[in-house]
């Protein structure tokens, strides 16, 4: 049962099922089977997080969560893991969100990081410092905390489109991992995951919603939309052969944003097919080739002058890629 200040936690920073629908977002997204599909998950992680934030004990919360369709059960966590950290933030509070990760959560690392973004956006900075939990154990992948600023991209966008969509602003430098340098670019990766849900997985929108940045922060959008395009799917192979295509010389950004989130079903012990169907059309690789290759690619600790090692991770998925790009 919820407690009486859980339920108030939950009336006060809960959006409703009919908010982060396409309808009540003002989407220009048509109607159909798959944007159907693509709309269940923004209102998975909803109600991830109305769980997490009103439960009264981790294990109720897990309980539920692990009630949840395997294919969609990511996504509920990310909603969890955003409660956590906003528990964790209030006074007299803390070591929720590590539990949970280092948990029944764990298989869903890469998208608990998301979910730290995503409470970031509700939370003053000054709050930041303490939002990503001290976590023992390579296999929790510290290098892949910066999908905690990729998650703060994504709210953005996505909860403010005319600002960082349509009017393209700039977000305030911050010292992430003491790299405020990078900040922007991971921000843009967020941002590049939202315009595949913006517009309802239609690649032709999608496209010309990328084409209309800055040239410079086109590699990181399109990163962003690979990894969308893998891991919550929504479209054909056509359609996604169509994505490598119009992403002309920037196709291995594309391909890269695919083999993380291949890599992240891979980890989480559940693959759909529409991975299997996207990452192929984006790198022409298996799910189980493209997680081998993540890992041979991850750098070393310590590694990087200047350069958080998330990004050298990046580029050395790049490198690793079979096909030539574009």
């Amino acid at each position: 049962m919820a407690s009486v200040p859980g339920s108030l936690r939950r009336l006060l920073m809960a959006p409703s099922l009919a908010d982060v629908s396409f309808a009540g977002r003002g989407f220009p997204v048509a109607e159909t089977a798959a944007t159907r599909q693509l709309e269940t998950i923004p209102q998975t992680v909803v109600t991830g997080f109305e769980w997490g934030i009103e439960s009264k004990s981790l294990w109720e919360t897990e309980r539920r969560l692990s009630l949840v369709d395997e294919e969609l059960r990511g996504f509920a966590y990310e909603g969890a893991t955003m409660a956590s950290v906003i528990r964790d933030s209030m006074p007299g509070r803390g070591g929720r969100t590590a539990e949970l990760l280092q948990g029944a959560g764990r298989r869903h690392i890469f998208l608990n990081y998301i979910g730290i973004g995503f409470a970031m956006a509700k939370l003053p900075r000054p709050l930041w410092k303490k939002a990503v939990p001290a976590l023992d154990g390579d296999d929790l992948y510290p290098s892949m905390s910066w999908l905690a600023v990729d998650g703060y991209g994504f709210d953005r966008a996505y909860f403010a489109p005319e600002r960082w969509v349509d009017e393209q602003r700039l977000d305030t430098p911050y010292g992430w991992e003491d790299r405020p340098g990078y900040f922007q670019r991971a921000v843009d990766q967020g941002i590049g995951r939202a315009l595949w849900f913006i517009h309802g997985a239609a690649v032709d929108a999608v496209c010309a919603a990328v084409n209309r940045f800055a040239s410079d922060r086109r590699p990181d959008l399109w990163a962003g939309v690979g990894l969308a395009a893998t891991f919550a799917g929504c479209s054909t192979a056509a359609e996604l052969d169509t994505l490598r295509v119009r992403s002309g010389e920037l196709a291995g950004h594309v391909a890269q944003g695919s083999v993380f989130a291949a890599k992240a079903r891979h980890f989480s012990l559940t693959v759909p097919e529409h991975t299997r169907t996207a990452l192929h059309a984006l790198t022409g690789l298996t799910v189980e080739s493209a997680a081998e290759l993540a890992d041979d690619a991850a750098p070393p600790a310590g590694a990087g002058d200047g350069v958080p090692s998330y990004e050298i991770w990046r580029r050395s998925v790049r490198e690793k890629l079979p096909l030539k790009y574009p």
